[in-house]
């Protein structure tokens, strides 16, 4: 894969993890009591799903900080070698996970 051809799929999927991220984090569109009682009820289901909605959101987050790293290596000339040991990352490691910066025995 031609580093054109890497740039391109890491941006299409920053772009889609940021859609996904707005998304997630946007306010509700029916604000609810969101508490932790006692008795489970609407509020308490909110914020349960809120939680869920965070943690999720964080990963997202990640996923894009991942994504930036790997960008700013291509365009440094670094892209496809080991940020520990220094060794070329396998083709096959990077096709399956664009975003890598460690070889499969550093990661």
């Amino acid at each position: 894969m031609s580093a054109n051809e890497v740039k391109h799929l890491l941006a299409e999927r920053r772009s889609a993890l940021t859609a996904e991220l707005e998304r997630l984090t946007a306010p509700p569109s029916d604000p609810a009591s969101v508490s932790f009682g006692k008795r489970v009820g609407d509020g308490t289901t909110e914020a349960v799903e809120r939680l869920a909605t965070t943690a999720t959101a964080r990963s997202i987050a990640a996923s894009i900080a991942e994504i930036d790293h790997a960008l700013q290596r291509l365009d440094a000339g670094d892209y496809g070698s080991c940020e520990n040991c220094g060794r070329d990352i396998p083709k096959a490691r990077l096709e399956v996970r664009p975003a890598a910066t460690k070889c499969v025995e550093c990661a």
